[in-house]
């Protein structure tokens, strides 16, 4: 199961032009079961998506889970996951996380090809003291036999290659899929992915080809999932 996260930056590419298209090309060019996006609702008023949910249930094969509390947003906070059709979506949840600007994730419950997976999208904090809360946060709202098959996934805004993660504690193992900011010249390894023990990813890698060096200042990541 391939699955790939994406900060869109709200649809705005390297060119300061909001551009849904250009975004909704890199995702039906990604490949992904299970696309998890940050940045994919506008900031002020009612938070409407930066890509229209009928247009991209209408022209991609994926479903934008159900984690939104209005009509017109994407997702939660920014955190939004689009799952391919042939994927049953089992559950969804929105999970609070502490900050002093407001965050949250979101969890979505996915019936796989190996069985179930709890996939869970997050964008966190700039500062480090609210980043290792936030990830304590993550960690809790698991129950102990959940984190076995989970995997989180997003810009974690962590510059560091070595530290900032204690947080997960032993249940959770780091992967780092390659530099993903600044597109134009990538240096830092914000995008990554977090999974239990009950998986491992098999292939990691970042998408620099096509659209996505232009689409977002962020590139997107990607991860193939197996059972452990």
């Amino acid at each position: 199961m391939r699955i790939v996260s994406y900060n869109i930056r709200k649809a705005v590419g390297l060119d300061g032009r909001r551009d849904p298209e250009r975004v909704q090309k890199v995702i039906l060019d990604s490949g992904a079961d299970i696309l998890v996006l940050q940045e994919a609702d506008l900031r002020l008023g009612p938070r409407p998506a930066a890509l229209p949910k009928t247009i991209l249930e209408a022209e991609t094969p994926y479903r934008v889970a159900d984690v939104s509390t209005t009509d017109v947003s994407l997702g939660w906070h920014g955190n939004a996951v689009l799952v391919h059709r042939e994927l049953d979506i089992v559950g969804t949840a929105r999970l609070p996380l502490p900050g002093l600007e407001p965050r949250g994730a979101v969890r979505v419950d996915v019936e796989g090809p190996f069985g179930p997976v709890t996939v869970i999208g997050a964008h966190l904090g700039l500062l480090r003291k609210w980043r290792r809360l936030q990830l304590h946060a993550l960690r809790e709202h698991l129950e102990k036999a959940e984190r076995h098959r989970a995997v989180i996934a997003g810009d974690f805004n962590e510059w560091s290659l070595n530290s900032g993660f204690e947080p997960l504690g032993p249940d959770f193992d780091v992967v780092v899929p390659g530099r993903s900011f600044h597109a134009s010249y990538p240096v830092a390894s914000l995008d990554r992915f977090v999974h239990g023990k009950g998986l491992k990813l098999t292939q990691t890698g970042v998408i620099r080809e096509g659209a996505a060096r232009r689409a977002s200042d962020h590139l997107p990541v990607w991860a193939r999932i197996a059972p452990a």
